[in-house]
């Protein structure tokens, strides 16, 4: 098994190798201690899966790494593409690169596809039109003119995705992005997330269905309590029998 160490005395701005790097992070809701001194490196287009049981903090550190405010970061660094996020808003976060897709998806009612779309793009895009997500996303191409709360699940996570490339980010943050979707939709996720990776794009994926996360991801974090205790290529937790079961339950 491998462990996270970090070195306090380090000067991580200058020395973090990785494209994205959380330093030690602590963070609280209110007086709730949540994230407990979570550490790892993810380097540029990997897809790092995030795991744990529930309540071991994998949502709360997405949010911390995100900036969100809440739960609320009172020590530690992050740093993306030599950028400090830990001294950031979370709106400045986002204009550094990075985009979270919560669980709920959060699809702007009374918004149509595109317009829900429209209204996430930067001016002008760089990389990623509209024209360019409806490539990848066909299905919503379809159905642009289609309210964006009218879809069916998985087209919301497929806008929901489509929304934060729309931004021209670096990293995308999902948060349970398979929860409550049929096999074979999750099969078109994971194709589009492969897409974004040849592009480049940088992935941290939280999700309750280990085996399928760890089966697309090059490398995962497993979190207990709040702190790391695996750090590693995702083949060796899946051929690692003992490390299931102890931390994931399977």
């Amino acid at each position: 098994m491998n462990t996270v160490t970090f070195d306090k005395n380090a000067n991580h701005a200058a020395t973090a190798p990785a494209f994205l790097s959380v330093w030690d992070i602590h963070a609280y809701y209110g007086e709730s201690y949540i994230v407990q001194g979570v550490s790892f490196n993810v380097h540029e287009g990997e897809i790092l899966a995030l795991l744990g049981r529930n309540g071991a903090g994998k949502t709360s550190t997405l949010r911390t790494i995100a900036q969100i405010g809440d739960p609320e970061l009172r020590k530690g660094e992050v740093w993306l593409d030599h950028q400090p996020l830990h001294k950031m808003a979370s709106h400045e976060a986002s204009a550094a690169g990075l985009a979270l897709v919560p669980e709920d998806r959060r699809i702007i009612a009374g918004l149509t596809v595109e317009e829900n779309l429209k209204l996430a793009q930067i001016a002008p895009p760089i990389g990623w039109s509209i024209e360019r997500v409806y490539e990848l996303f066909p299905r919503l191409g379809e159905r642009k003119n289609q309210e964006g709360i009218t879809l069916s699940g998985g087209e919301q996570q497929m806008l929901a995705i489509a929304r934060a490339l729309c931004r021209d980010i670096k990293v995308l943050l999902l948060d349970e992005p398979y929860e409550g979707l049929a096999p074979v939709i999750v099969d078109e996720i994971e194709k589009t997330l492969r897409i974004i990776k040849a592009q480049g794009i940088t992935t941290i994926l939280v999700e309750q269905n280990a085996v399928r996360a760890l089966r697309l991801a090059d490398r995962a974090v497993i979190l207990d309590t709040g702190g790391v205790v695996f750090d590693g290529s995702a083949q060796e937790v899946l051929e690692n029998e003992t490390l299931r079961a102890e931390y994931l339950a399977i």
